[in-house]
């Protein structure tokens, strides 16, 4: 039987930031059975590849190659003469300096089905980026965009450098750093002025962003002297004046500020995007993982008693006069079980909702659900206060909560009366599988802040990074507590916490870290 033959997709994936992606491209990696991708397109969108995707990476750099363009062609054949969907994601765009119409020809010389998904170039991105408008009237109606680097093996150049150099308003050189004294030296030869400004951005529109401006008569030494390196673009011409005026992206609160996120996995989405929307590089490093009880007997069993009182009748009362839930876990994993079991939020009617935080809070109203009380402040502590003015004594009390929960709370609301029952709805476990990267940016020095979110993340990081000298890999590194109990658990551990949160939340916490980078705030 013959096999089907497959598909590619040559997909841009946009300058850097993996948000400037096409809603086409996303779905077409989302499809793929196989990813084939290179160093500028950025590995946050690997994430989004189906899990038995088959990933593979010939990591195009400049002049280093895992893999010859050559053997990249020869693979896409390959993999679709297997019947595969693959994606072949590049940066930027296809057809801009990407050889995505190399790549499209041997395609077609084989009859290989194929479809080509344009991205943002970083040829006007970048710049934009950067506060640099290609075009602007009165400055610039005209923009070339030019290799930085020809083909070396050939004679000559298809560069006319004559008409270049002062017929075009806008020049962006892709990829010419490394030929940064040849195209100054082309271009003031041929009539440019040496006053003309110019431009070198470095990681346009990712969180490591750097650009160094200057003229066309000073910008190699600039250049030599800030060390400045690939993979950059060059923008030459008066439009680069106006990036005094409209730099925009490198004046985010926390532009360029490499974060440690130690959060768990599946809770990081509303912090690292709150994070990265202020401009921060987030390194995600979680020290826990949110597992499933040993058994799940006895929160079976309690929420078999709330559905035992169903009745019809409003003058009977529930088991429980109050759930507290004191996280957004213990949420999840209680519903998870009362549907499990045949029960939905009505079985919880005539019971109070008591929730410690927002986002707690948040997800009980997802589910129609109306929250009874909240505390002002996002602890056990505030609870108890709040608890001990509304009066419980009598009160019948329920709390699925994790495992190593404090014990404070029931201690203290069983102290003015009420009967209490605690249940483990979820375990917290310690999460190595990204200490070893972890601990090589802490050796290099390459972090500015770490985010601990519970006391948990604290004992867990230190326990990750047992042999190493945490006061001189920390030394410069601020470190963030979301309340005073996980700061409390910092401080007991040895480590200077600079950062509490007022308000106990992923917002809290994310304004003080912000707030904290405030000219006079250190």
């Amino acid at each position: 039987m013959k096999r089907k033959m497959g598909k590619v997709y040559l997909v841009g994936a946009g300058p850097g930031d993996p948000k400037l992606i096409s809603l086409k491209g996303l779905e077409c990696i989302r499809e793929a059975e196989v990813v084939v991708h290179d160093y500028l397109a950025s590995p946050r969108l690997l994430v989004h590849a189906r899990p038995d995707a088959e990933i593979i990476y010939v990591g195009k750099s400049g002049s280093k190659h895992m893999m010859e363009q050559d053997e990249i062609n020869a693979l896409l054949v390959k993999k679709a003469r297997e019947g595969k969907v693959v994606v072949r994601l590049k940066g930027g765009d296809p057809f801009i300096f990407g050889r995505g119409g190399e790549e499209a020809l041997e395609l077609a010389k084989n009859g290989i089905p194929f479809e080509v998904i344009p991205g943002i170039s970083s040829a006007y991105a970048v710049p934009a980026y950067a506060g640099i408008p290609v075009t602007h009237r009165g400055l610039a109606s005209t923009v070339a965009f030019v290799t930085g680097h020809e083909d070396p093996t050939k004679l000559d150049s298809d560069i006319d450098w004559e008409k270049l150099a002062t017929g075009v308003g806008t020049i962006i050189f892709l990829m010419g750093v490394r030929n940064l004294l040849l195209i100054v030296e082309q271009l003031i030869r041929h009539g440019r002025g040496g006053d003309t400004p110019i431009a070198l951005i470095r990681w346009g529109t990712t969180p490591r962003q750097q650009t160094l401006t200057g003229t066309l008569g000073d910008i190699v030494e600039k250049a030599r002297k800030a060390s400045f390196k690939p993979p950059a673009i060059i923008v030459v011409g008066e439009v680069v004046s106006l990036r005094e005026k409209l730099s925009w992206f490198e004046k985010r609160p926390l532009f360029g500020k490499r974060i440690l996120v130690t959060r768990s996995r599946t809770q990081t989405s509303e912090l690292v995007a709150a994070l990265e929307e202020l401009g921060a590089e987030v390194v995600e490093f979680p020290t826990i993982k949110i597992i499933p009880p040993t058994s799940y007997g006895e929160l079976d069993t309690a929420i078999k008693k709330i559905l035992g009182t169903r009745h019809p009748t409003p003058d009977i009362r529930p088991i429980y006069d109050w759930l507290i839930f004191t996280s957004v876990n213990g949420v999840s994993r209680f519903f998870e079980r009362l549907r499990f079991l045949g029960g939905d939020a009505r079985d919880l009617k005539g019971v109070k909702l008591a929730a410690i935080g927002s986002a707690t809070a948040g997800e009980l109203k997802k589910m129609g659900l109306k929250v009874d009380y909240v505390p002002d402040e996002y602890r056990a502590e505030a609870v108890v206060e709040g608890f001990r003015e509304m009066g419980v004594k009598g009160l019948r009390v329920f709390i699925p909560r994790a495992k190593e929960a404090r014990e404070i709370l029931p201690q203290k609301l069983r102290e003015m009366g009420a009967e209490v029952e605690t249940v483990v709805a979820y375990e917290t476990v310690i999460d190595s599988t990204s200490a070893g990267k972890a601990r090589e940016l802490l050796e290099r020095r390459e972090v500015d802040v770490i985010i601990f979110t519970s006391s948990s993340t604290v004992r867990n990081f230190v326990d990750l990074l047992k042999g190493v000298n945490l006061s001189r890999v920390l030394d410069g590194v601020k470190i963030a507590c979301i309340g005073p109990i996980t700061a409390k658990t910092a401080e007991e551990l040895g480590l200077k916490v600079d950062v509490v949160a007022k308000e106990y939340t992923i917002k809290g916490l994310v304004r003080a870290i912000a707030s904290s980078y405030q000219p006079g705030n250190g």
